[in-house]
């Protein structure tokens, strides 16, 4: 067991984020374009229809870095007078090269990457589908996967190997689709890849069927049944292996496969194996079964460090414990050495980013935090509560408190790095406020169970938790996700009496406390100074709010 981090250096901890937070300055935020605003905003042209299902077909191009494809969009009429326009989205220099309904051509206009489809109106039924060809050189991803694109790389053995990544701009930079998180296809989607013969192509979903193309290539037919945000949609392909696998999970038998470079196999026999095991342990035992079992898991080894695509999770990492390739622990704690991050990150987005899916991206604390909180869950069932708390705590100095975590709406705009570690922050310091892990435990299953398959707002996110909890954490809420300050606890101790209030902070915040003077005792600091008599008490020298609250100190006289 690794000891409790000091009172002391919690005291250092604390004043070096007040300083820190202080020390920022308030980034000016860029003009939204008319392009931000289409491609981020519910416009006319997207409003009235509904997507059903995507039939994707690709063919890359290694040698050239291009692909051809089409996109068969099977869509319903949601609203009987409408624009007569449809929006579709794709990333020049990638270009349309035709479309067709119902046999029939259809006319199209571009702005930029917003392309107008002119629709006979007259013509269209309540169901309908609409087949879109396309083909030009994708953007490359140059740093995968934090800018997006096309990723094309080579293994350790000079061999092609495709993949892409595109959470952040979106799947409109490699195929035509609606680029909006608010409308997935209910019906799902199918993904067919051309590969070159040697290599295997690897998509979502279940492998429906293989076929040998006149042109010595092989295509590979994937279907995933369940609803899938845009960016979940990926393929990956390379010199593959695949280790199949059954799990016994709350829902029955969880088939599980593992694709992998030929020459990671024994890794992923040692490494890879047992760590899913554990964690999806860990993950239905708090969240809920595992969201797709009709769908199938599925790990694949990655050109990048990881991503979240929906069955067909990408991993990149070293094969290692640790959160990061080195095998490291950002947290300073050595807790973060005994799980690999990457595995229980991006497992946990299986609930939490393809399951519930934010609305908009401005709220991908959703998917983030509670990813973040994943990693915590699974260390306190490895190694005991304290150990996930204090591996939480040590996370705390790597926030920046830059901007806000939840961005601006409708203009396709993330919010802060900070949705990472501080909307986890958020949700450790909500469950340290229930005091009940078994309560807790059941707002995150019934969270699945409600929004299963779901887009949601952070709003709806945060009034559930609420409600279900049955204690109003909407002043929590918003400070620390619509605000970047840190709350200080302004503190002064005089004959036994303690004072005590919050500053710099929302004129209405609130959020109860312990400490190691008052013990269990919660203390309900508001913006208002509160005292305390304090009788009979070998009072430490230093005065430490418990460290599970992200919150600064400062005393005063």
């Amino acid at each position: 067991m690794i000891n409790a981090i000091s009172k002391r250096t919690f005291i250092l901890i604390f004043n070096l984020l007040f300083c820190f937070a202080h020390a920022q300055q308030n980034q000016k935020l860029p003009i939204p374009t008319k392009q931000d605003t289409l491609n981020g905003s519910i416009t006319p042209e997207r409003i009235w229809w509904d997507i059903q299902h995507y039939d994707l077909t690709i063919k890359p191009d290694y040698n050239s870095k291009t692909i051809t494809g089409k996109n068969v969009i099977e869509y319903n009429v949601v609203n009987k007078k409408h624009s007569p326009l449809m929006q579709i989205d794709l990333v020049a220099p990638l270009k349309i090269d035709s479309i067709f309904q119902k046999g029939k051509k259809v006319d199209y206009t571009q702005n930029e990457n917003i392309w107008y489809l002119k629709l006979p109106y007259n013509q269209l039924s309540k169901k309908n589908k609409i087949t879109i060809y396309y083909s030009g050189k994708p953007t490359e991803s140059i740093k995968p996967p934090w800018d997006g694109g096309l990723v094309w790389s080579k293994d350790s053995l000079n061999r092609p190997w495709i993949s892409v990544a595109c959470q952040y701009k979106g799947a409109s930079l490699w195929y035509p689709c609606k680029n909006a998180l608010y409308d997935e296809p209910d019906k799902g989607a199918t993904i067919t890849v051309s590969a070159s013969n040697g290599l295997i192509a690897i998509s979502n979903g279940r492998l429906k069927l293989k076929n040998k193309n006149t042109d010595n290539t092989f295509s590979y037919t994937w279907e995933i049944k369940n609803p899938i945000n845009h960016y979940g949609i990926t393929f990956y392909i390379g010199n593959y292996v695949n280790l199949h696998d059954t799990y016994k999970g709350e829902n029955g038998s969880l088939s599980m496969d593992y694709w992998v470079l030929d020459y990671n196999k024994e890794k992923a026999k040692k490494h890879m194996i047992p760590e899913v095991h554990n964690t999806m342990k860990s993950l239905e035992n708090w969240f809920g079964p595992y969201p797709f079992y009709e769908d199938g898991f599925k790990i694949v080894d990655a050109p990048y460090i990881g991503m979240e695509h929906q069955s067909a999770i990408a991993y990149g990492s070293s094969y290692k414990k640790g959160t990061n390739k080195k095998g490291g622990d950002i947290s300073n704690t050595g807790w973060g050495k005994k799980t690999d991050k990457i595995i229980v990150h991006e497992m946990a987005h299986e609930w939490f980013g393809n399951s519930i899916t934010a609305n908009d991206i401005a709220d991908r604390w959703i998917q983030e935090g509670f990813a973040g909180l994943a990693e915590e869950l699974v260390i306190a069932d490895l190694y005991e509560k304290q150990a996930g708390n204090e591996f939480m705590i040590g996370r705390f100095r790597t926030i920046e408190n830059d901007k806000p975590v939840i961005g601006r709406y409708g203009i396709n705009e993330d919010g802060s790095n900070d949705n990472y570690i501080k909307g986890w922050a958020v949700l450790h310091m909500i469950k340290t406020i229930i005091n009940d892990d078994t309560k807790f435990r059941e707002i995150l299953r019934s969270l699945n169970y409600d929004f299963h398959n779901k887009v949601i707002t952070s709003n709806e996110i945060e009034n559930y938790i609420s409600r279900k909890s049955g204690i109003n954490f909407y002043y929590l809420f918003d400070q620390y996700l619509r605000s970047e300050r840190v709350p200080v606890l302004e503190y002064k101790f005089k004959d036994e009496q303690l004072s005590y209030r919050y500053i710099n902070c929302n004129d209405d915040f609130e959020m109860p406390i312990t400490t190691n003077w008052t013990q269990d005792k919660w203390l309900k600091p508001t913006t208002s100074f509160q005292t305390l008599r304090l009788k009979n008490e070998d009072f430490n020298k230093y005065f430490n709010p418990n460290p599970n609250f992200y919150i600064t100190i400062k005393e005063v006289k």
